[in-house]
């Protein structure tokens, strides 16, 4: 993938609450993967705590902090950009939002497949 590409955005709102978290919980990274507990939704986590695999594919930053997506998840979402959004509800996750009774989305569009 062309790193200079960036197939991820964030909506105003979530902009706002990675900014607080990042206030709260210092460098983050997000984490977008086919797990289970949130299924597919955007993970977030301290930086210095989450370990980024040799199949993770870097899509590029929402809020200043780098996003990823598993190997698996790139294959089959390789065609849209990722835009992350938050709705009111607690995720089942361990994603640092969940306190906050918010919780990251992603939603997706169809990209240009020349890019």
């Amino acid at each position: 993938m062309n790193q200079s590409t960036t197939r991820v955005s964030a909506t105003p709102e979530a902009e706002a609450l990675v900014a607080e978290l990042r206030e709260r919980h210092g460098p983050l990274v997000f984490h977008q993967s086919g797990g289970c507990c949130d299924g597919s939704a955007p993970m977030c986590y301290p930086r210095e705590e989450f370990r980024i695999g040799a199949r993770d594919v870097y899509l590029g930053d929402i809020g200043g902090e780098p996003f990823y997506i598993g190997g698996a998840q790139y294959e089959r979402w390789s065609h849209t950009n990722l835009i992350i959004d938050v709705v009111v509800g607690r995720g089942a996750g361990f994603s640092l939002e969940a306190p906050e009774g918010k919780r990251f989305l992603t939603r997706s569009e169809l990209c240009n497949l020349a890019d």
